[in-house]
């Protein structure tokens, strides 16, 4: 069960022949098995293994129909709680407005943001050796207090940092935001459109900065960066030195392992969410969340560069559904 490509292929079939289809009436029996539609819609992170999350469910349940759109968290939660999707798919902390208004959150994975800049930086070797601070990061994003990349170290050459951030509202920018103090609508920088043009964007630009999912940033295949891209290791200790303990960016198994066991900080590391709406669940989405956290399906998560949720957060989030 791969990600990589197979989505490429299957994403025009997909969103054609399933959201298109007409409805189908919600319901159960023991030789059909459920029927019904689900829709969801929302975050980049998360659309590429709910596909197959999706696609599983239906083997066992082919008369259920899914409409599965990415469009970043903000547009997740923003269609469940209109009610034109069943679920969204969010990728940063619920706002407690969201909450009152009936969001109701059942985790279903973590991951990671991460910063990342152009493997043609002039500078690449030093950058992999000493990493970039918070406070360094904050400098950048947030009050642009480094124009330059030699502002940030007389060691780096001495032109523009070409800072690149999201336009739409992303779980992964909040996400990013939050690790440096501030919302979204704080950092600073040209906004892009979504994971896919941001990454495209640093690897245009030899200059660049950046951040993204680990997705969208490492290939599945060969566990490595894709090509021109580069992990900005964090200098967590503050020495300007990246030590062994801090160097786990090389293999995407290393990254999502030092997620799983704290070594990488949340924020940025995050929990991946489906919400509901809390009036809302039917017996159809409990069955599909259910699978979602079986042990099967959330062994599929490490494969495709997601960390799945220990024992007693997943029972945690199986009880709100009772």
């Amino acid at each position: 069960m791969k990600i990589y490509n197979y989505l490429i292929y299957r994403f025009l079939f997909i969103f054609i022949t399933i959201s298109c289809a007409p409805k189908v009436k919600e319901g159960y029996d023991e030789k059909r098995g459920y029927t019904g539609n689900i829709s969801i819609s929302g975050a980049f992170a998360l659309y590429p293994i709910v596909v197959l999350w999706s696609e599983d469910f239906k083997k066992e349940h082919p008369h259920v129909r899914f409409n599965i759109s990415a469009g970043g968290a903000g547009k997740g939660i923003s269609d469940v709680l209109s009610n034109m999707v069943d679920i969204g798919l969010v990728s940063r902390d619920l706002h407690q407005q969201e909450l009152v208004r009936g969001a109701y959150p059942i985790h279903v994975a973590k991951d990671a943001v991460v910063g990342s800049f152009n493997r043609n930086h002039p500078n690449y070797t030093l950058l992999k050796e000493r990493g970039l601070t918070q406070e360094e990061l904050e400098g950048i994003f947030v009050h642009r207090k480094y124009k330059l990349w030699s502002d940030l170290d007389a060691r780096f050459i001495n032109k523009p940092i070409e800072v690149y951030v999201r336009s739409d509202a992303a779980g992964a920018a909040e996400t990013w935001a939050k690790f440096l103090g501030v919302h979204q609508e704080g950092l600073k920088g040209v906004g892009i459109f979504g994971d896919p043009g941001l990454v495209q964007a640093i690897k245009d630009k030899p200059l660049s900065i950046g951040f993204s999912n680990i997705n969208f940033v490492y290939d599945l295949k060969t566990k490595r960066t894709v090509e021109h891209i580069a992990i900005l290791p964090l200098d967590l200790d503050g020495d300007g030195h990246i030590h062994k303990e801090e160097d786990f960016y090389d293999h995407l198994d290393s990254l999502t392992h030092a997620v799983a066991t704290n070594r990488y900080p949340s924020p940025p590391s995050r929990d991946l969410t489906f919400v509901i709406h809390s009036d809302k669940k039917t017996a159809l989405l409990k069955a599909f969340i259910q699978f979602v956290l079986e042990k099967e399906q959330q062994g599929y998560l490490l494969e495709n560069g997601y960390v799945p949720l220990n024992d007693e957060i997943k029972n945690n989030e199986l009880n709100k559904l009772k």
